[in-house]
């Protein structure tokens, strides 16, 4: 998708281009081969539940945990709203994802008193469980969780040997931390120790500026970075870059 972008844009011709700068410091480079075979170490060493918290848009990290569920001889138990997303993705090839009738995949809901419309959807599929149902095959499974599904936490109550995967970046506001702060102790309720594994998705600075050199915009103003003066000199030669100011106006 990335390539197929760069091509794209540089065929585009843009007199601009918005570039995000997360790692510009500090990029630690790692693989999504390389999550892989960490996620499998904590699985295959679990003797219960696993519960694994990750981007629902991340597809990547979906069919990474697919993939370590079937070594596994677990099921990858999604949510109602990566199933949607997964079902509508299934047609484009470039993906490669797993299909959502998979034996491999179970489909979780959470309890509520309605579903919206594109929920009920995928509540059809045959695989669709419950917390009452993944409690009674834990070791079977790994499930996709996140800090707000607390009720369901209590109700599957993870046996000894469960233990939680972070699959994706620590909070990085205020109000995450306090929703982060507030599942870890209930981790610590029920003795899941956490593991961290993940690798970011943002870009790595060389390969920031190669795909500025591919795609030749005019101006580069640089976005979401920390270190804007640093991006710029890095990318010098490369494209004309303009540090954005709060309440200035750029005419194009």
């Amino acid at each position: 998708m990335t390539h197929e972008f760069v091509k794209a844009a540089s065929e585009s011709k843009p007199i601009a281009m918005l570039c995000e700068g997360t790692n510009i410091i500090g990029a630690d480079f790692s693989t999504e081969a390389e999550v892989s075979q960490k996620l499998d170490k904590v699985v295959e060493a679990s003797e219960s539940l696993v519960l694994a918290s990750f981007r629902h848009t991340d597809v990547d990290r979906t069919r990474t945990l697919y993939e370590v569920a079937k070594r596994n001889k677990r099921k990858l138990a999604i949510s109602l709203r990566q199933a949607y997303m997964l079902n509508k993705l299934k047609s484009d090839k470039h993906l490669d994802l797993p299909s959502l009738n998979s034996d491999n995949f179970l489909i979780f809901k959470r309890e509520k008193k309605s579903y919206y419309k594109w929920e009920q959807t995928v509540l059809n599929f045959p695989n669709v469980v419950d917390a009452q149902e993944v409690k009674r095959i834990q070791n079977k499974v790994i499930l996709a969780t996140g800090f707000s599904d607390l009720k369901e936490l209590v109700d599957m109550r993870p046996e000894s040997g469960s233990s939680f995967i972070l699959s994706s970046s620590e909070p990085f506001n205020e109000e995450m931390e306090i929703e982060y702060d507030k599942f870890v102790n209930w981790l610590d309720h029920f003795g899941l120790p956490m593991f961290h594994i993940h690798c970011s998705g943002h870009i790595m600075p060389t390969e920031i500026r190669q795909v500025i050199s591919k795609i030749k915009p005019k101006r580069m103003y640089p976005i979401h970075t920390e270190h804007p003066a640093l991006f710029s000199r890095f990318v010098a030669g490369v494209t004309s870059v303009e540090l954005p100011a709060i309440g200035k106006t750029y005419e194009l």
